[in-house]
């Protein structure tokens, strides 16, 4: 009998085990990340291994030395990893790994590890969307919160507004048409002269900055719940190179304040809206950009004032961990979903 036919067994076993171990792999980006999950809310070990001071000298992720970097890392951290949660590989009932969407070389180093581990521990391997990984995150950060609810996804490679129905069962209100918010902040941090990644060094310089400047997002996408960031992005573009070209001082704060408060009102202005469109009182964001101070100020705040409660993931993990994807996989084999055979392979792109 092949790998798969024998998981099959064991997998429908799973969904009915009091306590389901789960060992979980993230290797999309520049984080590499192995964590030990019980019944999906329980953390026992979350090990990153990151990348960014060796990706910060070229001003952003350059794929290969990231894929180089997870090979390195992954033995050691997947044994640290079991060491820090005091477990032997005879505990894990499933091995679970990100598959998608990421950086296609950094995938196929988690997924190909992940594959040879469940083999030889002969477990279920399960295959985890990490956008929905994201949103998972916020059920070990929040041990009472389950679904409905709409989520507000921000992140590098996303952003979106979803209709989460059930652990499993999600529906798209409105996605980007161009740059996610967090690539947005990547390009706008690189043109202020800012390190990687510039998410959180447009937040800090932004405190030190006044909303000086009127950037704008499209008025054509105002009656829908999609986005579109490239035209901010532009603005911004131009605004600096023209103060160069002209010989005067630009106030990197001042831009950095004026761009974060236009695509935080858009992002937080949206969701607020989906929440009252879908008759939902329950907001969560997700994603690294869900780290940014000045967007949970807002959302903290029109949630309070539309009665809607607000959850967002602690800060370790709202970037890239192994941890949400242990907890995602735990929803999914209880509802009898994402078994893969040892052909899985990486997907730079996936659907939400």
């Amino acid at each position: 009998m092949n790998y798969y036919n024998r998981m099959k067994d064991k997998f429908e076993k799973l969904k009915t085990k009091k306590d389901v171990i789960v060992l979980s792999i993230e290797s999309s980006c520049d984080e590499t990340s192995v964590a030990v999950v019980k019944n999906g809310r329980d953390v026992l070990s979350n090990i990153i291994a990151t990348q960014i001071e060796i990706h910060r000298r070229f001003g952003g992720v350059v794929p290969e030395v990231a894929s180089r970097n997870h090979i390195t890392a992954i033995s050691n951290i997947y044994k640290e990893a079991l060491s820090a949660a005091n477990i032997t590989a005879d505990d894990i009932d499933a091995v679970a790994v990100t598959y998608g969407a990421g950086l296609m070389g950094a995938l196929l180093v988690g997924v190909n590890f992940a594959k040879g581990l469940a083999y030889a521990l002969d477990v279920p391997l399960i295959a985890v969307s990490h956008v929905y990984g994201h949103i998972a995150a916020n059920y070990i950060s929040h041990p009472l919160l389950t679904p409905p609810f709409v989520c507000l996804m921000v992140s590098g490679g996303h952003t979106a507004i979803l209709r989460v129905d059930d652990y499993n069962n999600m529906k798209l209100l409105g996605t980007t048409v161009d740059d996610a918010v967090g690539e947005a902040f990547d390009k706008v941090a690189r043109v202020l002269g800012l390190q990687y990644p510039g998410g959180p060094e447009i937040d800090k310089l932004a405190k030190q900055g006044e909303p000086s400047y009127k950037f704008t997002v499209s008025n054509a996408l105002k009656s829908t719940f999609n986005f579109s960031f490239s035209g901010i992005k532009t603005e911004v573009v131009n605004l600096v190179h023209n103060m160069t070209q002209r010989g005067e001082e630009i106030n990197k704060a001042d831009i950095a304040c004026s761009f974060q408060e236009c695509v935080t009102d858009e992002l937080s202005n949206k969701a607020i809206k989906a929440c009252k469109a879908q008759e939902i009182k329950k907001l969560v964001v997700a994603g690294g950009v869900g780290a940014n101070l000045r967007l949970k100020v807002k959302l903290t705040k029109l949630c309070g004032e539309n009665n809607i409660e607000f959850f967002s993931p602690v800060l370790k993990y709202c970037t890239d961990n192994a941890a949400m994807i242990g907890s995602c996989a735990y929803y999914m084999l209880k509802d009898g979903l994402g078994l893969a055979e040892l052909s899985l392979t990486a997907k730079p792109n996936i659907d939400l």
